[in-house]
């Protein structure tokens, strides 16, 4: 059995990260997301989510290309997570490139790194929905 594995937070999840999760699929028998924790995300990034950890556990989890869902506690978990699940490829987007090659030196995992689907991203959404509220809140307040 091939087993897949990717990181990410998958906040305010869209058919970019579906795109993400089918193409790693794809490249396996076996997927495993490790989510990260909003604690991970505070305490690392400085960086709020939207949906709770569990929520957000519970739609990967209803997405058929996942298997598995675990959290992602730290940085430094990656190496350790390939070793103890005998994962076969380490997938990320390539918005990382490089920044993972170490796993490859370190384990018997390949790294890889997916094309982004271009035209969607959690961070354009939260711009658009900032944009938008600011214009709506403006006309309210001419009119």
């Amino acid at each position: 059995m091939k087993r897949v594995i990717t990181y990410g937070t998958f906040d305010m999840l869209h058919y970019g990260h579906i795109n993400l999760l089918k193409r790693a699929k794809e490249m396996g028998d076996y997927l495993i997301v490790a989510l990260s924790t909003d604690e991970f995300n505070w305490e690392s990034k400085q960086k709020k989510t939207y949906f709770s950890y569990e929520k957000r556990k519970q739609l990967l989890e209803a997405i058929r290309y996942v298997d598995l869902v675990i959290p992602e506690k730290s940085w430094e978990q990656k190496v350790p997570d390939v070793k103890l699940y005998q994962v076969d490829t380490f997938v990320m987007g390539d918005d990382w490139a490089g920044q993972f090659d170490f796993i490859q030196e370190e384990t018997d995992a390949k790294v890889v790194y997916l094309a982004r689907t271009p035209e969607i991203s959690t961070t354009q959404i939260k711009k658009d929905l900032n944009e938008t509220s600011l214009v709506t809140n403006h006309k309210s307040e001419i009119d």
